[in-house]
């Protein structure tokens, strides 16, 4: 009798606990974030906190549908295998109920990939190849920020104004920058159609040798250049061409370089008067940049960068998708993303049906060394809507879902 008893209370006390966890499991919501941390700290540190500060600003105003908001993060020590690992853990180990991140965009592809064939929800937050809602997109993957295509078709017209004739083109050699080298030469040469690409160098991701790039750029005698590089690339180009004055009675067109992960490093050795797409967070005085702003530097006494409003916009952006769809079932989520609209410290974002990619822009300005420090200047905010391709466009560019 006393082991039935005994039997009856270690079974009563397990589905006490069994009932306890599931209303813990009930009452948060898990977002699996997977990204470089340790390969692309300038940019993913800033962004880490971005989406912390959302987190932080979405519990403290009673969660999402009720439940408080839990975020699980991990690196994918940039390596696509290593991606789909963490996201395989994150689903099946953690039961994450959406996933979100990635930088570099063959990653971004990978975990693509991996939304489709677990038919997962995934918001692919960085990574700008087009490939994630083009010709790799697929009804489970929406992407936030801004694509190779969209930013460069935000400097293609000061660029065609320009006139010059003769252009090289330097990029990353992986699939970021082999897409934004494609779209640039697509799109100016539709712009201008007597241009000339006379060289192009696209040294390996991270181990750019300056010296022979730059070389090799100088002696093709180009009136202008497109560069693509970012990060330690860029300090490294950057030097090398001050040094060997390729810079000078050129112009130069930059993608990313006004970001200030980027920037900032730059200090003494930035150049004056290139085209760029950037984030000039000192000069930014619309009412949602500075709600941002004052939150933000509040939290870390410090100020935002990039990396900062793409993480906390997409933790924001999930949110209100989640709030739309009442719910986190993958179905409902896909049909409450199409055509989304989020508030963002750059203002009101749609998330288009068409392509699954959001309307979030970019600054476009000129890069200024004012007293030994890199800024933007005679910047302007690009609307993201106005140069994405038509949905009939998308259509032959985009797989049926």
């Amino acid at each position: 009798m006393k082991m039935q008893y005994r039997v009856l209370g270690t079974m009563t006390f397990l589905g006490l606990m069994a009932s306890l966890g599931t209303a813990h499991a009930q009452g948060v919501i898990k977002i699996g974030e997977i990204n470089s941390y340790k390969a692309q700290p300038a940019f993913l540190e800033p962004y880490k906190k971005g989406m912390e500060l959302a987190v932080e600003e979405i519990n403290a105003a009673g969660g999402v549908n009720g439940k408080k908001v839990e975020l699980i993060v991990r690196d994918d020590n940039a390596n696509p295998g290593d991606a789909v690992r963490a996201a395989e853990e994150l689903v099946s180990r953690e039961k994450v109920d959406v996933l979100t991140g990635s930088f570099l965009s063959h990653i971004g592809l990978a975990l693509t990939d991996f939304a489709k064939q677990k038919k997962f929800f995934f918001l692919a937050a960085e990574p700008l190849t087009d490939k994630i809602v083009w010709q790799n997109g697929n009804r489970y993957t929406y992407r936030l920020r801004a694509s190779t295509y969209m930013q460069v078709a935000m400097l293609v017209p000061d660029a065609a104004a320009m006139k010059k004739k003769r252009w090289a083109v330097v990029y990353p050699n992986y699939e970021y920058g082999q897409s934004a080298a494609a779209s640039f030469k697509k799109l100016l040469k539709e712009a201008q159609p007597d241009v000339e690409f006379v060289a192009e160098q696209a040294p390996p991701l991270g181990k750019v040798d300056s010296g022979s790039v730059v070389q090799a750029l100088a002696d093709a005698k180009p009136d202008a250049i497109f560069n693509v590089l970012f990060g330690a690339d860029l300090s490294k180009f950057v030097r090398e061409g001050n040094t060997r004055g390729l810079f000078q009675g050129r112009e130069v067109v930059s993608l990313l370089t006004g970001e200030p992960e980027y920037l900032d490093p730059l200090k003494d050795e930035t150049p004056n008067g290139w085209l760029v797409t950037g984030y000039p967070w000192y000069g930014i005085q619309t009412p949602e940049h500075k709600a941002f702003f004052l939150a933000y530097h509040g939290k870390y006494k410090d100020y935002p960068r990039l990396g900062s409003v793409v993480g906390y916009s997409a933790i924001k952006s999930l949110a209100e998708g989640m709030k739309k769809a009442k719910s986190t079932d993958t179905e409902k989520m896909i049909a409450a993303f199409s055509g989304l609209k989020v508030s963002t410290p750059f203002g009101p974002v749609v998330y288009r049906p068409e392509d699954h990619q959001s309307t979030m822009g970019a600054y476009v300005g000129r890069t200024k060394n004012e007293g030994g420090k890199g800024v933007m200047v005679d910047y302007r905010y690009m609307d993201g809507a106005k140069f994405q391709p038509s949905a009939a466009e998308v259509k032959k560019l985009r797989p049926a879902d």
